[in-house]
């Protein structure tokens, strides 16, 4: 089984990037960004670097449309390793440091037994669910569902995953709100996982495993903030995918890669696409995937249309 770690930063190389370079089993794909230091990542051993003239000689209609200082430059790393014949792609932040056990128990495209939370809401609050934190939410949970998140309903089912997304200590993906008010800091008990739930669920990009079967669907969408892989979640998940969240396998902090770079205001700015629009956008998906070209900027939908020709070309 092939697999690849893909990625993109605007950092010299972090503590866990370089961890994950040295994982033996996987190979990594940088998509770099006009303020990386390419130089640093040229000559990284079990490193791919693609530079932004690489992007746009590959990809020169995406590459535009997608645009340059943006975290969806990752898109690039995600098609790289789908064009390299990768069964499976983990997508990364570089400030997530992985810890030594990290994607050892992988649970994409095989049976398991997870606890399966059924809910009445629209969606899935992974965060919520747990029993330390059920104060917190998820960034791209809607805030209107906050209040009326009940998870004592819950069995033991089996599911087949498309998507693992391995939890993480340390900060949480909580949004600008949330984090304004708790602040929090996290500790996972590992034995409550594998958990599902019955609903989409909001998932992010910050340590997310997929199959590659499913990169078509997979998109990080540009030009909507910090919804870029919320909705991606959301679409892929319509979809009919299922998702698996694991026990911890990184210790993320924030203010070691990109994310430290903005401030609370700012990310609450970037989010209120999605407070604005999530709960519609949910009622949308269950009608039919494609409404939501309704909640995306022009310019980001005929992205996802340039992805989809790209993948069915490779």
């Amino acid at each position: 089984m092939k697999k690849i770690i893909a990625t993109t930063t605007i950092n010299p190389p972090t503590e866990a990037l370089l961890k994950y370079a040295s994982m033996p089993d996987w190979h990594v794909i940088v998509a770099g960004d006009l303020r990386t230091p390419h130089d640093l990542y040229e000559n990284l051993d079990n490193v791919t670097y693609l530079s932004p003239d690489n992007q746009l000689e590959n990809y020169p209609v995406l590459s535009e449309l997608i645009g340059w200082k943006c975290i969806q430059r990752r898109n690039f790393a995600i098609l790289e390793a789908y064009k390299l014949g990768a069964d499976i792609i983990a997508i990364i932040d570089d400030d997530n440091i992985p810890y030594d056990d990290w994607a050892e128990e992988l649970y994409v495209n095989r049976p398991t037994e997870v606890t399966m939370y059924n809910v009445d809401e629209l969606a899935f609050d992974s965060i919520g669910a747990l029993k330390e934190h059920r104060d917190l939410w998820h960034r791209g949970f809607p805030l209107e569902l906050v209040p009326y998140r009940d998870y004592n309903n819950f069995t033991k089912e089996t599911i087949v995953p498309k998507v693992q997304v391995i939890f993480w200590d340390g900060e949480p993906d909580v949004d600008a709100v949330c984090r304004m008010i708790y602040s929090p800091f996290c500790k996972f008990a590992p034995e409550q996982f594998p958990i599902a739930g019955n609903k989409p669920s909001p998932f992010n990009s910050q340590n997310t495993i997929i199959t590659r079967d499913i990169v078509k669907d997979y998109f990080l969408f540009p030009h909507i903030g910090r919804m870029d892989d919320i909705w991606a979640a959301y679409y892929v998940q319509s979809k009919d995918n299922k998702v698996v969240f694991t026990k911890p396998g990184v210790l993320s902090d924030r203010s070691l890669g990109t994310a430290g770079r903005y401030s609370l205001i700012e990310d609450m700015k970037r989010e209120y696409i999605g407070m604005e629009n999530n709960v519609r956008l949910l009622e949308e998906l269950k009608v039919s995937p494609d409404r939501i070209k309704n909640f995306l900027p022009d310019q980001s939908w005929e992205a996802f249309k340039e992805w989809k020709n790209i993948i069915s070309s490779l």
